[in-house]
């Protein structure tokens, strides 16, 4: 008995002095509940709004004020003809127009009855539903309001109208998100895991001292990823047009451009953990921990950004796949250019030098 509680007692001293352990026993579940618990929320917080006011009377400016001075809505735009409705949703930033009817409170006063148009991008399918529910329910608050001081009551009408997604078929969100999630994994954890290999098993140590130089190693290690990426993205993108209707409205040739950005992208983030790991086991904790959940839950992809505190927003502008999401969603839905997406790919172009700048650092301190 006395041999084997100092069985025990070793074990424990093995898994207090291995690191490694350590954070998968503590920190993973801390990582996870605290991405679970902030990030997964059906909530909307500080979501960005325009308004086109073609009434400009005190009733409009009432809702107006009501609406922004609350938590849930920021007024980042004021429109003045309905030609910039659409322009204003390019820019990825408005998610609902509010457009207030001319004499707003003149059928209010004289007809006890006025509509206000909401208009929401709903190539986020549930974003867009919760919008509209809770512009509603401040409408019926205010409604109530001023009912409560004239004898017959006012009826406001809000009409809906969902923008690149008129149907909501959450499909139109999920082929380009699962694109995001497929291109990520394939090109950053199989690399890693694939370079890792090689320095586990000892055989990096002898392609680095043969004629090819190292450049060329990492490079024919990572070639076939490409290629194979490539065909994923396109497999993923037939399948979406084709299976689930889901449409390409921009540039076929920009949608490409921006697939290859992406991949190389991951790819250099797949040397990168490459180079801070020296088993396949810590490669594939690293990037599931690091790539799969962030990619998932940070990107964009399910949860909006937005209604996320605000530093767990700074987290997910750190991931790659939240600009790529942006870019697929304005190229396939919105049909928008390289006008509107300059910025989400000079990121991506940053992102990738910068990752590939990391990783000759690290395989330098390595080789010396």
């Amino acid at each position: 008995m006395k041999r084997f509680k100092g069985f025990i007692k070793k074990e424990f001293y093995h898994i207090f002095r291995d690191k490694r352990s350590l954070f998968i026993l503590f920190g993973m579940p801390i990582v996870q509940i605290l991405l679970f618990g902030f990030a997964i929320t059906n909530e909307i917080n500080d979501v960005k709004i325009a308004v086109l006011d073609k009434a400009k009377d005190q009733k409009s400016q009432e809702f107006i004020q009501n609406i922004v001075s609350s938590k849930y809505f920021d007024l980042q735009q004021v429109i003045y003809n309905e030609n910039e409705i659409e322009n204003s949703f390019k820019t990825g930033k408005i998610k609902a127009v509010l457009v207030f009817e001319p004499d707003f409170e003149k059928n209010l006063t004289k007809e006890h009855q006025a509509n206000i148009q909401i208009i929401t991008d709903a190539t986020e399918p549930n974003t867009a539903v919760t919008i509209v529910n809770y512009i509603s329910v401040m409408l019926q608050k205010i409604q109530q309001k001023w009912n409560s001081t004239i004898h017959l009551p006012y009826q406001i009408q809000a009409q809906s109208s969902m923008l690149y997604n008129p149907e909501l078929k959450s499909v139109f969100m999920f082929v380009p998100g699962v694109m995001t999630v497929i291109l990520m994994l394939v090109s950053a954890m199989m690399t890693s895991i694939s370079i890792t290999k090689e320095k586990e098993l000892g055989t990096m140590e002898v392609l680095l001292v043969s004629p090819i130089k190292p450049f060329q190693v990492i490079i024919g290690k990572v070639f076939p990823y490409v290629f194979l990426s490539i065909i994923n993205a396109l497999v993923i993108v037939l399948l979406g047009i084709f299976l689930f209707g889901v449409p390409v409205v921009g540039s076929y040739l920009l949608l490409a451009l921006e697939s290859v950005l992406f991949i190389l992208s991951a790819l250099s983030l797949g040397v990168l953990i490459s180079t801070i790991s020296s088993t396949q086991q810590t490669a594939m904790m690293i990037s599931l921990m690091g790539l799969l959940l962030p990619v998932i839950i940070l990107s964009g992809f399910i949860f909006p950004i937005a209604s996320m505190p605000k530093p767990m927003q700074v987290v997910s502008n750190i991931v790659p796949a939240t600009w790529f999401n942006i870019i697929l969603k304005g190229i396939m839905l919105k049909g928008v250019g390289i006008q509107y997406l300059w910025k989400e790919t000079l990121i991506l172009i940053g992102m990738t030098f910068g990752f590939i700048a990391l990783s000759i650092k690290k395989y330098k301190i390595r080789l010396e």
